[in-house]
Order: C-alpha cells, then sequence, then structure tokens
C-alpha cells in the first residue's frame, strides 16, 4: 500500500518525520483527510489537532498552533507555529493558561485584548484534547 511522507516542522525545528497512510487535519475552510496521490494544494491550518494514521488502527496525534499544510501526491508537510506531541504537553500549565483565559475573556475590563485571550484558551483547550 502506497503511504505518505509528512514532515511536520515548526521554527524550532522538525517536530516528526515519518510515513502514514492518512493525515486528517482542520483547514481554516474545514476539515481535510488526506491519502496518498491526493492532488497538490496548500491550505491554512487552525489552531487544532493533526491526527496521522499509520497501518489500520495505529495513528499520532500532534497539537498544532496555526500554520499551512502543502499536499504533495506523496509528500505532506505541515509549517507550524508550533507543534506537540501528547507526551511533551505540560497538562497543569495548559489548565492554568485555560483559567487565565477564560478569567480575561469574563473580566469586562476595556484594556483586556479579547482576541488574544480567545486564542490562547483556543491553544489550552487544543493542547488538553491532544494530551487526554
Amino acid at each position: 500500500m502506497k503511504t505518505l511522507d509528512v514532515s511536520v516542522v515548526t521554527p524550532d525545528g522538525p517536530v516528526l518525520e515519518d510515513q502514514f497512510d492518512m493525515v486528517s487535519c482542520k483547514a481554516e475552510n474545514g476539515e481535510l483527510g488526506v491519502l496518498p496521490g491526493h492532488i497538490p494544494m496548500v491550505a491554512p491550518l487552525s489552531i487544532s489537532s493533526v491526527r496521522l494514521k499509520q497501518d489500520d488502527n495505529d495513528s499520532v496525534s500532534l497539537a498544532v498552533n496555526g500554520g499551512f499544510l502543502e499536499v504533495r501526491p506523496d509528500k505532506v508537510t505541515i509549517l507550524a507555529q508550533s507543534a506537540e506531541k501528547p507526551a511533551e504537553i505540560d497538562v497543569q500549565r495548559a489548565e492554568e493558561a485555560k483559567k487565565r483565559a477564560e478569567r480575561r475573556l469574563q473580566s469586562q475590563q476595556d484594556n483586556v485584548d479579547f482576541q488574544r485571550a480567545e486564542l490562547a484558551l483556543k491553544r489550552a483547550m487544543n493542547r488538553l484534547d491532544v494530551a487526554r
């Protein structure tokens, strides 16, 4: 069976390089599933998890903080602001970030940057989902 070469890269360097049967992720315009032979494309990614399927039921999840997905027929490259494997996620730190962001969003203060707080909340919740 054909596979996809998958590279996940951040400004800090490569996070993962391996072969997978399928890549599933959330682009800004909806869910994407990529199989070998997919048409070439580039799509902006949302703050979400990326699921990489290997064999029949073996899969890897990554918490991805935005970026881009580049698809070629035999290769998928994900260029992300950050990408973390479940074992690398500090759950306590993510819980604290989630609580901080929720407090900011509820505070009703004029000096709070609500868009920034919302993004922080999304990142924290995504990290917690992937870690669990």
